[in-house]
């Protein structure tokens, strides 16, 4: 359990970050366009994760964009920006944020993402979405790179995730 805070004020998830080294746990997703994925989809490409509450704050649309920016132009490499919201949402979001270099992702069929990353928060008023991280694989899916955002309201170490993608 990893204890992160909202406004100074602490609360829980249900583990930890996948550790730096092991293999990252499968998952499965869901686009803007309803259809499912895994880790597999993205097979050989190096992933960049950004696990996010909600696109519809500050925070949450600030570190999409600034990723999406980021990664612009790198073949190698898959952004995938993960949150509660609905499919429709996130692609509202994309389309009048002229996001095109992310993948956004649902949890809309299950939690279980959240869970498998220790990043399901268990208590307080956003308990059942995630709290705020970075995993960045490399292209066998190993993990090389982890950030637990400790503050929810606070941005990312983008300069360390995009150095950890080589």
């Amino acid at each position: 359990m990893a204890t992160v805070t909202l406004q100074g004020n602490p609360f829980n998830t249900n583990g930890s970050l996948p550790a730096v080294g092991s293999a990252a746990p499968d998952f499965g997703l869901v686009t803007k366009d309803l259809a499912d994925v895994s880790l597999a989809t993205y097979a050989g490409k190096k992933k960049l994760i950004s696990i996010v509450p909600s696109l519809d704050t500050g925070v949450c649309a600030a570190s999409t964009k600034i990723f999406n920016d980021r990664i612009k132009g790198r073949a190698d490499v898959v952004a995938l920006v993960v949150s509660a919201d609905l499919p429709f949402a996130q692609g509202r979001f994309c389309g009048a944020e002229g996001i095109d270099n992310v993948v956004t992702l649902s949890m809309m069929r299950s939690r279980n993402f959240a869970k498998d990353y220790g990043m399901l928060m268990t208590d307080g008023p956003l308990a059942g979405i995630t709290g705020r991280a970075v995993v960045v694989l490399d292209a066998g899916n190993k993990v090389v790179y982890t950030q637990l955002v400790t503050e929810i309201t606070t941005e990312p170490d983008y300069d360390a995730a995009i150095k950890a993608l080589g």
